[in-house]
């Protein structure tokens, strides 16, 4: 047995199970609108437990095992963990699919991804037929709603191991700068130490032993609610609370109706919920804290005031597995403060030739664990991107792209991004894959996405234009530029603001200067086309 009392994710969720039969564990707020339990539900570890042996019975039946993947398009609902614990159980990973991918998305991750099968809705069953019909190798389709008596076997036959600690969980894909998204290879090492981690939080952080119940709007495809909560409340006996997605208006409702203990916030949050009308709902709920990041220092003491709870800033990545935060006062609320490296998650801050800088200025965050394995529980590396993985390891550091400063207290401060990476709700969204879709449409000379000031989402996708010759800038081609992205990428990746210029900047070796497109005095948004309120779900 590995030092987290399991060796997977699936025998933790047994022992919890065994021990905690009739408490709850998945639930979902009421939501008439939506097409799964629209009166809300609430499953038992002993409920969940029943339905993960008869899937992994299923999936074991087919050959399943140490070496699979299997893609799964289920959205948010409760009944994902039947799947996964199931798959989990036998030493196979999964693949969460972002519902919001166009095909030429999809078609990557499961080209990438090499996943042995796919689990989907039925209304997203045409989009992975197309996929598949246009794979190389088979990637059978199941209906999440429907599913056969037998599923499809994998081409390949498992290996032969017992499940461990080291074995792949998931694979989750994580924007970065070279266009497509990157792979990361999760272990279940990741997942069981980022658990633990969660529940070590101390100050006004702190995690109850048993029975805390998590609010997560956040979606399986971002590590926040799949490894750190959704792991944490599996080891400690408590319940996650998946709502389908961030809906301000009923935020504090949902919050008293499934008795929250712990709520989980992006940036966008915040402003957003001070926005809304009182209700009484937001002075009559138990929650004890709220955890997230990117709050705007002007607006934290106003939301902790009105609403009665703390924000507690944190930092992390996919990469890292692990946090910092700030739940220890004074919490310096009026700034980007995050936290204090602690607990063996060493830290420096950086200049581009890796040293050290005074303290108080800015750098690169660097970060590892502290002993003579540094990767301990980080990400497995990024899968077929050798290269890549050591390049963010060099030095046996990992480079985060965060441009941070600390204090002599050892306080951590975020400043900015270093990546080229545009940060709207809480999404990573790499400016170089708009850029080569915008610079596949005709009229497109030059391109550069960049991100520019949204009040509400933090940041907002900006394409600036060079047109070839012949193409006329205004309003027209700016709204056919839109709608070419629109149609290619996930909604939120589309411009909201598209800009034209009669030339972009560039280096010696034709590298386009991002910082001087515009001139300082310059405000961007003045001169371009605002397409936010066209940004909709499909």
């Amino acid at each position: 047995m590995s030092d987290y009392g399991a060796n997977t994710v699936y025998e933790a969720f047994v022992a919890t199970a065994a021990r905690r039969p009739d408490s709850g564990m998945l639930a979902a707020p009421p939501a008439a609108k939506r097409d799964y339990h629209p009166d809300g539900v609430e499953l038992t570890y002993g409920e969940i437990a029943a339905e993960v042996e008869r899937y992994r019975a299923l999936y074991a039946a087919a050959g399943y095992g140490p070496g699979h993947r299997v893609a799964l398009l289920l959205e948010q609902r409760p009944e994902f963990f039947h799947h996964y614990l199931a798959l989990n159980g036998l030493g196979a990973s999964i693949v969460p699919v972002n519902p919001d991918y166009r095909h030429d998305e999809l078609a990557f991750l499961m080209e990438h991804s090499e996943a042995d099968l796919a689990v989907t809705l039925d209304k997203y069953r045409d989009r992975l037929d197309n996929v598949a019909a246009e794979r190389v190798k088979p990637l059978p389709v199941v209906s999440f709603e429907d599913p056969p008596e037998t599923f499809p076997a994998p081409t390949a036959v498992a290996g032969s191991h017992e499940p461990g600690i080291g074995d792949e969980c998931t694979l989750l894909y994580t924007s970065g700068t070279t266009g497509r998204p990157k792979g990361c290879i999760l272990t279940n090492e990741y997942f069981l130490n980022g658990g633990r981690w969660y529940l070590g939080m101390e100050g006004l952080a702190a995690v109850a032993e048993e029975g805390d119940r998590l609010y997560n709007p956040l979606p399986f495809f971002h590590m926040n609610c799949l490894a750190l909560s959704a792991t944490a409340m599996i080891q400690s006996g408590g319940c996650l609370i998946l709502p389908d997605r961030f809906h301000p208006r009923s935020w504090w409702q949902d919050l008293v109706a499934t008795r929250a203990t712990i709520a989980h916030y992006l940036g966008v949050v915040v402003p957003m919920l001070l926005n809304q009308p009182e209700c009484a709902e937001e002075k009559a709920h138990q929650v004890r804290f709220l955890i997230g990041a990117g709050c705007e220092p002007t607006l934290h003491e106003v939301f902790e005031t009105r609403f009665g709870a703390p924000l507690i800033e944190v930092w992390g990545m996919t990469e890292t597995g692990r946090i910092y935060y700030n739940a220890q006062e004074p919490r310096q609320i009026d700034t980007r403060a995050f936290g204090r490296p602690f607990g063996g998650f060493e830290a420096r801050v950086v200049d581009d030739e890796d040293s050290d800088v005074p303290l108080g200025d800015e750098g690169e965050l660097v970060v590892r664990f502290a002993g003579p394995d540094p990767r301990r529980a980080f990400f497995a590396g990024y899968l077929k991107n050798a290269e890549e993985t050591e390049k963010v390891w060099r030095g046996g550091w990992f480079h985060t792209g965060d441009t941070v400063r600390q204090d002599d207290t050892g306080m951590l401060y975020f400043v900015d991004r270093k990546k080229n990476i545009i940060r709207r709700s809480g999404e990573n969204i790499a400016a170089a894959e708009i850029e080569a879709v915008l610079q596949s449409h005709d009229a497109v000379g030059q391109v550069a996405v960049i991100p520019t000031p949204d009040r509400v989402r933090e940041e907002e996708v900006m394409a600036c234009i060079v047109p070839m010759a012949g193409a006329e800038a205004g309003e027209t081609l700016a709204a056919d530029l839109f709608d070419w992205c629109y149609e290619r990428l996930t909604y939120f990746k589309a411009p909201g603001w598209v800009v034209f210029r009669d030339s972009l900047p560039t280096t010696g070796t034709q590298k386009i200067q991002k910082a001087q497109i515009f001139a300082a005095d310059e405000d961007p948004q003045q001169v371009g086309f605002d397409f936010r309120e066209r940004k909709k779900r499909r």
